[in-house]
């Protein structure tokens, strides 16, 4: 696809169009504005035929050879309806040919034949006339058969022909395709009856016809006069081709193996109507001529309902059946060809009115309005003038139809327009003075010629005077033109099938390249679009063509005057006065014919009244045509007003965009790091839970085991509690990811609270006297001995609190008052810290954020996780400070109690020993073989049996073998993981075993997977052994056998910390010059100086060298000051 380099001028913001029921379902729509798509046209070759050759039932058609019989005689007539014939299929069958192989509408195709895509409007006006007139027509004789029959006035008749069109024509070609099906046969049984009956009784009844000389008695003989005005009445039906169109348009696609049949069935259902016709037209004059020797009078002989009723009359005795059989016939006839205009002037109306108006309601709506003016028509009474009107409309017609002709028969061949047929609005011009001016050209030539202006001699042949000028003018008008105004532009691959504004697929040639929207767009869309201005034709547009028309013509003086106001005026006078004058003037014939030409002073006083009528309606017209303009010119400039802040708007927009653009690349560069930082530290975590997964394991070994010593069980305890909270340091690193995320999920268990809490004291109790602070705990009430919570939780968020007190604390001291009152826990941590400026005390809980006056180093997300885990606990977590007083935080939790009974069987067991029933099998599959050793340590003094598997190859072939009841697998490991071998297991169905996942990349727990681990089944390394023992329980269905644990061994009083024995004050004064330099080697090398002096001063230089190596030298100013104020020589 090629594309303009250049900017557009203007640039539309795509608004989604949704099309009302009616215009969505192309079953009721029949693609009224657009060509038919190959995949609509499904229907056989003789389907299609069938229902385009059903049109040729209208009884009109008897009436046109009736009236040429009485006002031209047999010979004259039947020479013009041979002619008729002739030159209907002629003309007919290129267009049937064209419509056939491209799908289109006789709209379509006029606009790729020389019109451009408004000036087809006028021809679709035309067509649109044609319809409602000859529908009114048709009617008017379905009604006089039901008057005939039942007795029903004309004008309940009317109203009833009228309306019981619309339900058959509302659901398109499908509808109407089974209504001609059904009716074929009936029909032509009902039109060949007559004639048979007729020929056979009065067989000499043609050698009268043949010699019938009109009405007036001057038809004996051929008389050219007589003949074209024959033939003017005959060639108004040319138009009824146009009707076939609109059914051909559904034929199939023409391939070499349906070739026969194709052109066999564009025959029959194209120009091959009119073979019927003629025949119809003839049978029409024998009818009449039967009536006419009857005595009927003229007016009621030229009516098919005398004339069939006397044909049947032939037929049957019974006046009473003749009658019913007529009224059948008629009524089946008028129906079939009624459909035929109704549905035809819906599509000619949906096409005039979507480009006028840029609006398209829908096609079921222009079958109501097409139907409602036929009404209208039959309910005046106008036939009369509607016959005069079709004289003049018949050489507007042939013109029409003759330029059309000739463009697809000589232009096209020739080279002087375009192959092939375009009827896209954004490659036609909007007018295309080859069609219209041929037409033009044509019309006025042939009504000239018809009212008489070039002599009575060729007044007759005005019909021939439209052929041969269109014929002739067409093709002069493309070669003086050179064909320009064919095509706006080259059409364009488009590059995709679905439309920018409505969203839907289309077929190739339905698509045009849209630069207002910048993509393709259907034709549908592309019509009904009024804001884009014809930006793909700027010059090719009727404004800019009528512009450049008038400049031309006009003087230079006159061009700037085409602008105003007045000029718009003038101009819109000069289409609505013509109009004006027509419709009245088809009125004022009306009336003169009702009235004959016996009374002269009526005459004159209604030539009067309609003069005066004339110039009310013109002053009238003339008041609201000024109003439309000034109307049109405030919107003109409401436009311009309206586009120039569009325009404004658009380049914030685009500014926006920019910005936005640059802000979601920065966003994509952050997540890019925020992710790269996810996977750092999973990548960590998982490589520090792998050795803490050992540790842990045998400390909880070690701890279960009765054999060690008291003396060594605390340190034992030791280890494990410092393991512990280094996993929950590691886990914390993890936690705000998984609490925005929504995965993090409570583990609310009993536990025993007062043990809690004294692991918790004891925890910093020894950290603050490191730092020479003074640490009191202050239960206030009782503390309720169990409570549900989340151990692991509760933990961290006083681990995290206290450890920011002690942290930031450099003198003075932490005071950790508890207080329970109604299940409701208040835990007040106080310190005596440089405390928060009132700005930080919210920035402290945003990750990685520390207040302004923070000293000390940390990761940043302690606050962050204690906030966000109280929350997710219900509970409430608050801040007050006093800047060089120190900081209160206050944290309420919800801490239900537990009695005694359910503690007692909530609370982790410690002494389980094993479990009743068969021995149950475990696998474990891990790479890492001191884990498998560490839990197979674990579980076979249980009773367990335990395999291990070093990969997921071994598993796969140790699991038939070994039978396992629950199998445990490590993730990363070398070769298959852990993920590909749970899904192998899957598949192949090797065990029926409870699986779960042991590993330390705590980040996959809760993310979705297909190996069917649920989240519970997802254990994080390190273990924790009364969860696991817990979680084994439940899986295998368990029935633990616990021992009466002996009541414990008087735990050893705990040992004091060694006391604080200070140096002579000549050393303490030493170290205080050292610290304030900051002299790190200094301080360490006179620490080892006063340890070598005495081995009491061993923990006083081990609490100092600690904190110097951290470089908390404020803290040990704290502790020499507190020396001093001391006893003279220890510190406890």
């Amino acid at each position: 696809m090629t594309s303009d380099p250049r900017p557009a001028a203007q640039k539309v913001i795509k608004i989604r169009r949704d099309y009302n029921i009616w215009v969505a379902n192309e079953t009721m729509e029949d693609y009224a504005l657009r060509f038919t798509p190959r995949s609509f046209r499904k229907w056989s070759e003789m389907r299609v035929a069938n229902t385009a050759f059903g049109a040729a039932s209208f009884l009109v058609l008897e009436a046109v050879g009736a009236t040429m019989l009485v006002d031209a005689g047999f010979i004259n007539s039947f020479w013009a309806i041979l002619a008729t014939g002739l030159i209907i299929f002629l003309l007919g069958l290129p267009i049937s040919y064209t419509a056939a192989k491209h799908g289109l509408d006789m709209d379509l195709l006029t606009r790729g034949a020389g019109f451009g895509y408004i000036g087809s409007t006028i021809t679709s006006l035309i067509y649109a006339s044609f319809t409602f007139i000859f529908f009114a027509l048709e009617a008017a004789i379905m009604a006089y058969a039901l008057e005939l029959a039942f007795g029903i006035p004309p004008a309940w008749g009317y109203l009833i022909c009228a309306l019981v069109v619309i339900p058959l024509v509302s659901h398109g070609v499908t509808a109407i395709s089974k209504l001609q099906a059904w009716t074929q046969p009936l029909w032509l049984f009902l039109l060949v009856l007559p004639y048979a009956f007729v020929l056979a009784e009065e067989p000499g009844a043609l050698a009268g016809l043949w010699r019938y000389p009109g009405a007036r008695g001057d038809g004996a003989h051929f008389d050219p006069h007589l003949f074209g005005a024959a033939l003017t009445v005959g060639i108004a039906m040319i138009t009824q081709i146009g009707e076939q169109v609109d059914y051909l348009r559904f034929m199939p696609e023409k391939t070499p193996a349906n070739a026969r049949r194709w052109w066999l069935g564009v025959v029959i259902g194209g120009p091959g109507w009119v073979l019927p016709g003629i025949l119809k037209m003839l049978g029409g004059a024998l009818l009449a001529y039967l009536a006419l020797r009857n005595q009927v009078p003229v007016d009621k002989a030229i009516d098919p309902n005398q004339m069939y009723l006397i044909g049947f009359s032939h037929v049957f005795d019974n006046t009473t059946l003749a009658i019913a059989v007529t009224a059948l016939f008629v009524v089946v006839s008028q129906l079939k060809i009624n459909v035929t205009n109704a549905y035809a002037g819906s599509l000619a109306w949906s096409n005039f009115f979507a480009r006028l108006t840029h609006s398209h309601p829908g096609r079921v709506v222009w079958v109501v309005f097409n139907t409602l003016i036929a009404l209208l028509l039959m309910e005046l009474d106008v036939f009369r003038a509607l016959g005069q009107v079709l004289g003049l409309y018949s050489n507007i017609a042939i013109s029409w139809m003759a330029a059309v002709v000739a463009d697809l028969v000589i232009n096209k061949p020739l080279g002087l327009s375009p192959p092939g047929m375009e009827f896209k609005r954004g490659h036609l011009y909007d007018i295309n003075p080859v069609g219209v001016g041929a037409m033009l050209v044509a019309s006025l030539l042939s009504i000239a010629s018809f009212v008489g202006l070039f002599g009575e001699g060729v007044q007759p042949y005005a019909s021939f005077v439209a052929l041969g000028a269109a014929f002739v003018v067409s093709p002069l008008l493309a070669w003086i033109t050179g064909g320009r105004y064919y095509l706006a532009r080259q059409p364009e691959a488009v590059v995709g099938k679905t439309c920018a504004v409505c969203e839907r697929d289309y077929e190739a040639e339905d698509m045009a390249h849209c630069p207002a929207y910048q993509g393709p767009i259907c034709s549908l869309c592309c019509s009904l679009d009024a804001r884009c201005h014809d930006l793909c034709k700027p010059e090719a547009s009727l404004t800019a063509q009528w512009n450049t028309l008038l400049r031309r013509l006009l003087p230079a003086s006159a061009v700037p005057y085409l602008e105003t106001g007045l000029g718009h005026y003038l101009l819109l006078m000069s289409g609505i006065v013509p109009v004006l004058a027509l419709v009245l003037g088809v009125l004022y014939t009306h009336e003169n014919l009702s009235l004959g030409g016996g009374h002269p002073e009526v005459l004159a006083a209604l030539q009067d009244s309609f003069i005066k009528i004339f110039a009310a309606l013109l002053m009238l017209s003339g008041v609201g045509a000024w109003w439309m303009v000034l109307t049109q010119e405030s919107r003109r400039v409401a436009q311009e007003e309206s586009n120039r802040q569009t325009q404004l708007l658009m380049q914030e927009i685009e500014s926006h965009q920019r910005t936005d653009a640059a802000l979601q690349q920065a966003r994509h560069v952050a997540e890019q790091a925020n992710q790269a930082k996810s996977r750092y530290i999973t990548a960590i975590s998982h490589e520090l839970r792998t050795p803490l997964n050992s540790i842990l394991g045998y400390a909880q070994i070690l701890d279960a085991d009765e054999d060690i010593p008291p003396a060594r069980r605390q340190a034992v305890s030791v280890i494990r509690k410092s393991g512990d909270h280094l996993l929950s340091v590691i886990e914390g690193t993890l936690d705000i990811a998984r609490i925005e995320g929504g995965k993090l999920n409570l583990d609310v268990r009993a536990l025993d609270f007062p043990d809690f809490l004294q692991q918790i004291v004891g925890m910093f109790e020894l950290q603050a006297r490191n730092k020479g602070l003074s640490f009191e705990y202050q239960p206030a009430g009782e503390i309720p001995p169990v409570v549900r919570v989340d151990e692991k939780r509760l933990r961290q968020i006083l681990i995290n609190v206290l450890g920011n007190a002690v942290k930031f604390t450099v003198r003075g001291g932490v005071t950790f008052k508890v207080e329970c009152r109604r299940e409701m826990a208040v835990f007040d941590i106080r310190d005596s810290g440089p405390g928060i400026p009132a700005a930080d005390l919210e920035r402290i809980f945003e990750p990685f954020e520390r207040g302004s006056t923070a000293q000390a180093g940390g990761s940043g997300v302690g606050l962050t996780i204690a906030r966000m885990l109280t929350d997710l606990m219900g509970g409430q977590m608050q801040v007050s400070s006093t800047p060089g007083e120190g900081t209160l935080f206050r944290i309420r939790l919800f801490l239900p109690q537990v009695h005694s009974a359910q503690a007692a069987r909530e609370l982790p067991r410690s002494n389980r020993i094993g479990y009743v029933g068969v021995r149950r099998r475990i696998l474990v599959v891990d790479n890492e073989k001191v884990d498998r050793d560490m839990l197979q340590s674990m579980l076979e003094p249980l009773g367990f049996v335990l395999e291990q598997a070093a990969s997921g190859e071994e598993a796969l072939k140790v699991i038939p073998r070994f039978a396992p009841h629950l199998v445990f697998m490590d993730l990363g490991m070398p070769g298959i993981d852990g993920w590909e071998t749970l899904r192998r297991i899957r598949q192949q169905q090797l065990t029926d075993a409870h699986l779960a996942v042991l590993s330390a990349n705590a980040f996959d727990k809760g993310l979705d997977n297909d190996a069917g681990i649920a989240p519970d089944d997802f254990i994080v390394k390190p273990l924790r052994l009364p969860e696991l023992l817990d979680w084994l329980g439940r899986k295998l269905q368990l029935e633990w056998v616990s021992a009466d644990s002996p009541p414990p061994p008087a735990a050893p009083a705990p040992q004091a910390p060694p006391p604080i024995v200070a140096p002579a004050e000549a050393h303490l004064a030493a170290l205080d010059e050292l610290i304030v330099l900051g002299y790190l080697r200094g301080i360490l090398n006179k620490l080892g100086e006063i340890e070598r002096l005495d081995t009491a001063h061993t923990e006083f230089v081990r609490v100092l060298r600690d904190l110097a190596r951290q470089f908390q030298f404020d803290a040990m100013k704290e502790i020499l000051r507190k020396v001093r104020d001391a006893s003279p020589d220890t510190l406890e």
